[in-house]
């Protein structure tokens, strides 16, 4: 099969035919059909982040296409069904702390890096192999639109944020970080789920105004000034009551003062999720007084990725019509343009844009 394959780091993808992968049990082969370019995938590709990536391999976290090939544990799956491959894959001998890789990207640790030697390649190949239970049917769609499809990929890492937070319909929620890539989708899905008002603060009031323009009055967008205590009460006043959570998914980049700014904009008694990247680039990390939590009882929760069963329930939102992957503007590669379409989606990063690669 025809394949993109990363050797070096710092080095362009190489395509060039590689062996087939083997199906074995609790495990599925899907035909690929569309997968998303993450807009970061160069820094990945250079080394910048310095990712815990077994060479080489052939890249790609996830992607959509059609089953074909299934072991004997599947009573439920079959072949030619269109099939979302979610990368968050998790050891099985252990259901309290599994090890997690994202498949054909990163591992977490030593044991997510084992995980990542056995279920190495990703989706940047003609084929690729995937443990069952991360194979979740879609229903009937097109081959059109399986390119659109691949957003369920940016709008999962959100969604799992936003279902760790308890978000109920009819609550006010900040998502910090609202005019970035993950960002902008976190304020679709909070739509999606009920919130009555989601607070969108950034710098950049073209996008702002573009996601108004998108959703509607139910967000409330705050431009930032840069100094934490005006930024505060600026995001307090915007939501016209209190707010019940606040969802934090900024980059590396941002200084940890813009951070903590939102996440103190949230009630006593509310809850605080940490998806974002401060501290992970180097510098300070996050320092939230320790009064401010306990006496308000503040929830900060943690959240890397997604709970298992996620993309079925975010798959039922779309289906639902509550949530429109037509907000995503989508340009396709072939398999052998596969460096262009990397270099496409780091200078095309911004809200609803999506690159794709078509093996």
């Amino acid at each position: 099969m025809k394949a993109a394959v990363l050797k070096s780091f710092g080095s362009p993808l190489v395509i060039e035919d590689a062996p087939e992968p083997v199906i074995g049990t609790g495990e599925v082969i899907v035909d690929v059909i569309a997968t998303r370019v993450l807009s970061y995938m160069n820094e990945v590709f250079s080394g910048e982040r310095n990712y815990a990536l077994d060479l080489p391999v052939i890249p790609g976290p996830g992607g959509i296409g059609r089953v074909r090939a299934i072991s004997p544990d599947a009573t439920k799956l079959g072949i030619g069904d269109w099939v979302f491959c979610d990368p968050t894959v998790r050891s099985r001998d252990d259901a309290v702390a599994p090890d997690i890789t994202l498949q054909a990207l990163s591992a977490r640790d030593a044991g997510g890096m084992k995980l990542q030697q056995h279920f190495h390649h990703g989706s940047f190949a003609e084929q690729m192999r995937v443990p069952t239970e991360n194979v979740k049917r879609l229903g009937a769609i097109t081959s059109e639109e399986a390119s659109r499809w691949c957003a369920l990929g940016t709008l999962l890492v959100p969604y799992g944020g936003l279902l760790a937070a308890n978000l109920r319909p009819g609550e006010t929620v900040l998502v910090s970080g609202a005019t970035g890539n993950f960002g902008s989708a976190a304020v679709s899905v909070a739509l999606a789920m009920g919130a009555a008002c989601v607070v969108a603060p950034g710098r950049n009031e073209k996008i702002l105004a573009d996601i108004v323009r998108r959703f509607g009055e139910r967000v409330r967008p705050v431009k930032l000034s840069g100094n934490e205590s005006d930024d505060r009460e600026a995001m307090k006043r915007a939501a016209s009551g209190p707010i019940d959570c606040v969802l934090d998914i900024m980059p590396p980049s941002v200084s940890p003062t813009v951070v903590r700014a939102a996440i103190m904009t949230v009630r006593p008694n509310g809850r605080v999720v940490l998806m974002g990247g401060v501290g992970m680039a180097g510098g300070p990390g996050l320092e939230l007084p320790y009064p401010w939590i306990m006496r308000n009882c503040i929830t900060i929760h943690g959240v890397w990725m997604y709970p298992p069963d996620a993309a079925i329930r975010l798959i039922a939102l779309v289906r639902a019509g509550l949530l429109r992957l037509d907000h995503y503007e989508t340009k396709a590669f072939d398999l052998d343009h596969a460096n262009e379409a990397v270099a496409h989606a780091a200078a095309n990063a911004g809200p609803f844009k999506m690159t794709v690669i078509r093996p």
